[in-house]
Protein backbone atom coordinates (compact mmCIF):
# COMPACT_ATOMS: atom_id res chain seq x y z
CA UNK A 1 0.00 0.00 0.00
CA UNK A 2 2.76 2.45 0.90
CA UNK A 3 4.69 1.59 -2.26
CA UNK A 4 1.56 2.31 -4.30
CA UNK A 5 1.27 5.72 -2.65
CA UNK A 6 4.78 6.62 -3.86
CA UNK A 7 4.26 5.21 -7.35
CA UNK A 8 1.05 7.16 -7.89
CA UNK A 9 2.52 10.71 -7.96
CA UNK A 10 5.40 9.48 -10.14
CA UNK A 11 2.92 8.04 -12.64
CA UNK A 12 0.83 11.22 -12.63
CA UNK A 13 3.94 13.33 -13.18
CA UNK A 14 5.04 11.13 -16.08
CA UNK A 15 1.60 11.43 -17.69
CA UNK A 16 1.61 15.23 -17.28
CA UNK A 17 5.07 15.50 -18.84
CA UNK A 18 4.07 13.25 -21.74
CA UNK A 19 0.90 15.20 -22.55
CA UNK A 20 2.77 18.50 -22.16
CA UNK A 21 5.37 17.30 -24.65
CA UNK A 22 2.62 16.50 -27.15
CA UNK A 23 1.07 19.95 -26.63
CA UNK A 24 4.44 21.57 -27.29
CA UNK A 25 5.24 19.49 -30.38
CA UNK A 26 1.82 19.96 -31.98
CA UNK A 27 1.29 23.57 -30.87
CA UNK A 28 -2.11 22.33 -29.69
CA UNK A 29 -2.55 25.14 -27.16
CA UNK A 30 -2.76 27.77 -29.87
CA UNK A 31 -4.63 25.56 -32.32
CA UNK A 32 -7.40 24.64 -29.87
CA UNK A 33 -7.74 28.27 -28.81
CA UNK A 34 -8.00 29.34 -32.44
CA UNK A 35 -11.17 27.23 -32.73
CA UNK A 36 -12.97 29.30 -30.07
CA UNK A 37 -15.39 31.83 -31.66
CA UNK A 38 -14.18 35.42 -31.29
CA UNK A 39 -15.50 38.87 -32.12
CA UNK A 40 -12.65 40.30 -34.17
CA UNK A 41 -14.10 43.82 -34.19
CA UNK A 42 -14.10 44.04 -30.39
CA UNK A 43 -10.69 42.34 -30.25
CA UNK A 44 -9.24 44.97 -32.56
CA UNK A 45 -10.78 47.86 -30.63
CA UNK A 46 -10.31 46.52 -27.10
CA UNK A 47 -7.24 44.26 -26.85
CA UNK A 48 -7.28 41.77 -23.96
CA UNK A 49 -11.04 42.28 -23.47
CA UNK A 50 -12.99 39.11 -22.63
CA UNK A 51 -16.02 40.50 -24.50
CA UNK A 52 -14.17 39.54 -27.67
CA UNK A 53 -14.79 35.92 -26.59
CA UNK A 54 -18.62 35.95 -26.49
CA UNK A 55 -19.36 32.23 -26.02
CA UNK A 56 -17.57 32.17 -22.66
CA UNK A 57 -19.87 34.88 -21.37
CA UNK A 58 -23.02 32.87 -22.08
CA UNK A 59 -24.80 30.31 -19.88
CA UNK A 60 -23.61 27.89 -18.56
CA UNK A 61 -20.00 28.99 -18.92
CA UNK A 62 -20.37 32.35 -17.20
CA UNK A 63 -22.19 30.65 -14.31
CA UNK A 64 -19.48 28.00 -13.95
CA UNK A 65 -16.88 30.76 -13.79
CA UNK A 66 -18.77 32.52 -11.00
CA UNK A 67 -19.50 29.46 -8.86
CA UNK A 68 -16.07 27.81 -9.25
CA UNK A 69 -14.88 28.63 -5.69
CA UNK A 70 -18.12 27.66 -3.89
CA UNK A 71 -17.50 23.89 -3.41
CA UNK A 72 -13.98 24.58 -2.14
CA UNK A 73 -15.28 27.12 0.37
CA UNK A 74 -17.91 24.65 1.58
CA UNK A 75 -15.31 21.89 1.95
CA UNK A 76 -12.95 24.18 3.83
CA UNK A 77 -15.69 25.38 6.19
CA UNK A 78 -16.78 21.78 6.81
CA UNK A 79 -13.19 20.74 7.54
CA UNK A 80 -12.70 23.65 9.94
CA UNK A 81 -15.92 22.72 11.76
CA UNK A 82 -14.90 19.05 12.03
CA UNK A 83 -11.49 20.09 13.34
CA UNK A 84 -13.05 22.30 15.99
CA UNK A 85 -15.64 19.74 17.08
CA UNK A 86 -12.93 17.07 17.21
CA UNK A 87 -11.40 18.77 20.23
CA UNK A 88 -14.65 18.38 22.18
CA UNK A 89 -16.31 15.24 20.78
CA UNK A 90 -14.37 11.98 20.93
CA UNK A 91 -16.12 10.48 17.91
CA UNK A 92 -14.78 13.31 15.73
CA UNK A 93 -11.20 13.10 17.02
CA UNK A 94 -10.03 10.57 14.37
CA UNK A 95 -11.14 13.01 11.66
CA UNK A 96 -9.03 15.92 12.87
CA UNK A 97 -5.99 14.94 10.82
CA UNK A 98 -8.17 14.55 7.73
CA UNK A 99 -9.66 18.00 8.34
CA UNK A 100 -6.18 19.49 8.66
CA UNK A 101 -5.28 17.81 5.38
CA UNK A 102 -8.23 19.47 3.57
CA UNK A 103 -7.31 22.90 4.92
CA UNK A 104 -3.61 22.51 4.14
CA UNK A 105 -4.30 21.24 0.63
CA UNK A 106 -6.40 24.33 -0.07
CA UNK A 107 -3.65 26.61 1.25
CA UNK A 108 -0.77 24.83 -0.48
CA UNK A 109 -2.38 23.71 -3.76
CA UNK A 110 -4.62 26.45 -5.21
CA UNK A 111 -3.04 28.91 -2.79
CA UNK A 112 0.75 28.80 -2.55
CA UNK A 113 1.86 26.58 -5.44
CA UNK A 114 -0.60 27.58 -8.16
CA UNK A 115 -1.53 31.20 -7.45
CA UNK A 116 1.57 32.52 -5.70
CA UNK A 117 4.59 30.59 -6.98
CA UNK A 118 3.44 29.93 -10.56
CA UNK A 119 0.70 32.37 -11.62
CA UNK A 120 2.44 35.17 -9.77
CA UNK A 121 5.90 34.52 -11.20
CA UNK A 122 5.91 32.83 -14.62
CA UNK A 123 4.12 35.61 -16.48
CA UNK A 124 2.61 33.48 -19.25
CA UNK A 125 0.24 35.70 -21.28
CA UNK A 126 -3.38 34.63 -21.49
CA UNK A 127 -4.87 33.75 -24.90
CA UNK A 128 -6.63 37.11 -25.20
CA UNK A 129 -3.30 38.83 -24.44
CA UNK A 130 -1.24 37.31 -27.25
CA UNK A 131 -0.77 38.86 -30.67
CA UNK A 132 -2.55 36.09 -32.59
CA UNK A 133 -5.79 36.76 -30.72
CA UNK A 134 -5.81 40.54 -30.52
CA UNK A 135 -3.39 41.16 -27.67
CA UNK A 136 0.14 42.55 -27.49
CA UNK A 137 2.30 39.76 -26.06
CA UNK A 138 4.13 36.90 -27.72
CA UNK A 139 2.86 33.37 -27.07
CA UNK A 140 4.84 31.22 -24.63
CA UNK A 141 4.48 27.53 -23.88
CA UNK A 142 3.49 26.33 -20.42
CA UNK A 143 6.38 26.40 -17.93
CA UNK A 144 8.16 29.01 -20.06
CA UNK A 145 8.62 32.45 -18.45
CA UNK A 146 6.63 35.13 -20.25
CA UNK A 147 5.99 38.85 -20.21
CA UNK A 148 2.36 38.77 -19.09
CA UNK A 149 3.10 39.96 -15.56
CA UNK A 150 1.58 38.66 -12.34
CA UNK A 151 -1.76 36.82 -12.26
CA UNK A 152 -0.70 35.15 -15.49
CA UNK A 153 -2.22 32.32 -17.50
CA UNK A 154 -0.29 29.35 -16.14
CA UNK A 155 -1.82 27.50 -14.41
CA UNK A 156 -5.52 28.28 -14.13
CA UNK A 157 -6.53 29.43 -10.67
CA UNK A 158 -10.25 29.02 -11.32
CA UNK A 159 -9.78 25.49 -12.63
CA UNK A 160 -7.56 24.63 -9.64
CA UNK A 161 -10.14 25.77 -7.10
CA UNK A 162 -12.79 23.81 -9.02
CA UNK A 163 -10.63 20.67 -9.10
CA UNK A 164 -10.33 21.04 -5.31
CA UNK A 165 -13.71 19.31 -5.08
CA UNK A 166 -11.71 16.08 -5.40
CA UNK A 167 -9.89 16.76 -2.10
CA UNK A 168 -11.90 14.25 0.03
CA UNK A 169 -10.70 11.50 -2.30
CA UNK A 170 -7.34 11.49 -0.54
CA UNK A 171 -8.77 11.00 2.96
CA UNK A 172 -11.71 8.72 2.17
CA UNK A 173 -10.57 6.18 -0.39
CA UNK A 174 -9.15 3.68 2.09
CA UNK A 175 -12.33 3.39 4.19
CA UNK A 176 -15.17 4.90 2.15
CA UNK A 177 -14.18 4.03 -1.39
CA UNK A 178 -17.47 4.84 -3.10
CA UNK A 179 -17.66 8.27 -1.51
CA UNK A 180 -14.03 8.86 -2.40
CA UNK A 181 -14.60 7.91 -6.02
CA UNK A 182 -17.65 10.16 -6.16
CA UNK A 183 -15.61 13.14 -4.97
CA UNK A 184 -12.77 12.30 -7.37
CA UNK A 185 -15.07 12.05 -10.40
CA UNK A 186 -17.03 15.14 -9.35
CA UNK A 187 -13.85 17.14 -8.87
CA UNK A 188 -12.41 16.09 -12.21
CA UNK A 189 -15.68 16.87 -14.00
CA UNK A 190 -16.23 20.22 -12.28
CA UNK A 191 -12.62 21.30 -12.82
CA UNK A 192 -12.79 20.30 -16.49
CA UNK A 193 -16.04 22.22 -17.06
CA UNK A 194 -14.69 25.33 -15.36
CA UNK A 195 -11.51 24.91 -17.42
CA UNK A 196 -13.55 24.80 -20.64
CA UNK A 197 -15.31 27.97 -19.53
CA UNK A 198 -11.97 29.71 -19.04
CA UNK A 199 -10.76 28.59 -22.48
CA UNK A 200 -13.97 29.91 -24.07
CA UNK A 201 -13.44 33.22 -22.24
CA UNK A 202 -9.92 33.61 -23.61
CA UNK A 203 -8.51 33.35 -20.14
CA UNK A 204 -6.51 30.11 -20.38
CA UNK A 205 -4.97 27.51 -22.65
CA UNK A 206 -5.59 23.76 -22.42
CA UNK A 207 -2.23 23.20 -20.71
CA UNK A 208 -3.18 25.72 -18.00
CA UNK A 209 -6.18 23.55 -17.14
CA UNK A 210 -4.23 20.29 -17.39
CA UNK A 211 -1.58 21.43 -14.94
CA UNK A 212 -4.08 23.04 -12.57
CA UNK A 213 -5.65 19.64 -12.00
CA UNK A 214 -2.36 17.76 -12.15
CA UNK A 215 -0.58 19.96 -9.64
CA UNK A 216 -3.50 19.81 -7.23
CA UNK A 217 -3.45 16.02 -7.41
CA UNK A 218 0.31 15.88 -6.90
CA UNK A 219 0.22 18.25 -3.93
CA UNK A 220 -2.61 16.18 -2.45
CA UNK A 221 -0.73 12.90 -2.92
CA UNK A 222 2.49 14.20 -1.39
CA UNK A 223 0.72 15.98 1.46
CA UNK A 224 -1.21 12.80 2.24
CA UNK A 225 2.06 10.88 2.50
CA UNK A 226 3.63 13.57 4.67
CA UNK A 227 0.69 13.77 7.09
CA UNK A 228 0.11 10.03 7.10
CA UNK A 229 -3.60 10.29 6.30
CA UNK A 230 -3.56 7.03 4.35
CA UNK A 231 -4.49 3.92 6.28
CA UNK A 232 -2.04 1.03 5.84
CA UNK A 233 -4.38 -1.82 4.92
CA UNK A 234 -1.63 -4.43 4.77
CA UNK A 235 -2.43 -5.40 8.38
CA UNK A 236 -5.95 -6.41 7.29
CA UNK A 237 -4.71 -9.26 5.10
Amino acid sequence: MRTKRFIEPVAVTAALVLVTGLLWLTDADRYITSLVPRDHVIAAALPECDRAWPVGNLFPWDTLYKIAPIPAVLLACSAALVLLIGFFKAQFAPWRKKAVFILLLLALGPGLVINVLLKGQLGRPRPRQIVEFGGQYEFTQCWQPGTGGSNSSFPSGHAAIAFFLMAPWFVLHDKKKRWAEAFLMSGLLFGTLVGIARILQGGHFVSDILWAGGLLYLVGSLLGLFLGVYRDTSADH
